[in-house]
């Protein structure tokens, strides 16, 4: 375990693939910046991988001070093992007071491994980040300056704030389009730290055979346009409506979890908490009652289009224009609308 640092900078664990960052990384980065500045301390990135230094520069344009580099080309691929070496031996060695992860596989994979070597707490799938005080009910002493670690409890219901305030690093993953992407400055200086850590062949134990990938079959994160189907919409042929309005305003297919678990679409298409969180210019959402979860994933959205039977929907809480009606006969005139005007 280490003791907590409070001079120890903030990190974030810089997630790339074919030498290319993560967008959760860079997202990261703008709130980390933010984190550090409240602290009064240096805001660091660590960057594994093989041929990879030119991407410090983009985390350091993110707002990164300082960028730990470990390059090895045992690093090349992520392998868990290697990389849970890497961040242990850089947490040790310069004992930074916070790191942040982005929630992907990646991310779920090797953050779990690093805070158990490390015996430091972990909170996974996080929706906000602040700096604030913690009263020990025990000890009755007053911690300050910690890391609240916010994120939804018990299927949504609750929102929950997690502190580490006596094992450090204090460590959370963070979903990705949770935080927004800050417009960088490529105009900011930083330091590049070339560092070395040594992995033992038992790190190298599993090798990479083969490697596949598959191409996501939708971008929602990148869409400015989503029109998004709810338990509401019935069925699996009713979706059609959906896909046909998604098509008419150039948009991409969204769904709540409810339709997902319905089997009307794949989980690809999910919004919310437990898919895809999204802010795209417009929103349409059609059956979609608006559960917390739902919301919590899109009502950063700049326009929100609610179209449900029901006017007391939760989702017309949220929305700028609400359609009371039933959408099989308001998508339909919607669609004539819209044809008729282009």
């Amino acid at each position: 375990m280490i003791e907590p640092n409070r001079k120890g900078e903030v990190w974030v664990f810089a997630e790339q693939e074919d030498e290319s960052l993560c967008d959760v990384s860079l997202e990261l980065c703008g709130r980390a910046r933010e984190l550090a500045d409240q602290l009064g301390v240096k805001m660091g990135a660590v960057l594994a991988g093989w041929n990879v230094r030119e991407l410090s520069y983009r985390l350091i344009a993110q707002g990164a001070d300082r960028v730990y580099c470990v390059h090895d080309t045992e690093l090349e691929h992520y392998r868990t093992l290697p990389y849970a070496r890497v961040m242990c031996q850089l947490i040790a060695k310069h004992k930074p007071q916070i790191v942040l992860y982005g929630a992907t596989a990646l991310g779920r994979d090797l953050a779990p491994r690093v805070a158990s070597e490390m015996r430091a707490g972990l909170t996974a799938d996080c929706t906000d980040l602040e700096i604030g005080e913690y009263r020990d009910p025990k000890s009755k002493t007053t911690h300050k300056n910690l890391l609240l670690q916010i994120r939804p409890a018990f299927g949504g219901n609750i929102i929950a704030t997690i502190v580490n305030f006596d094992r450090w690093p204090q460590m959370a993953t963070v979903r990705e389009g949770v935080m927004a992407l800050q417009a960088g400055d490529p105009g900011r200086t930083g330091e590049i730290i070339d560092e070395k850590v040594a992995l033992s062949e038992i790190d190298k134990a599993v090798r990479l055979i083969e490697r596949h990938r598959e191409e996501r079959s939708v971008n929602l994160k990148a869409a400015r346009t989503i029109v998004a189907g709810g338990g509401g919409v019935g069925s699996k042929e009713n979706f059609a409506l959906i896909h046909e309005l998604a098509g008419a305003v150039g948009g991409v297919v969204g769904a709540s979890r409810a339709a997902v678990d319905a089997g009307f679409i794949g989980k690809e298409h999910q919004v919310g908490q437990t898919g895809t969180t999204v802010r795209p210019a417009l929103y349409i959402a059609c059956g979609i009652s608006g559960a917390v979860q739902h919301r919590a994933g899109m009502e950063e959205s700049a326009k929100i289009i609610a179209i449900n039977w029901d006017k007391d929907a939760p989702i017309f809480s949220v929305a700028h224009y609400g359609i009371v009606g039933d959408m099989s006969k308001v998508i339909p005139m919607l669609i004539k609308a819209i044809k008729e005007r282009a």
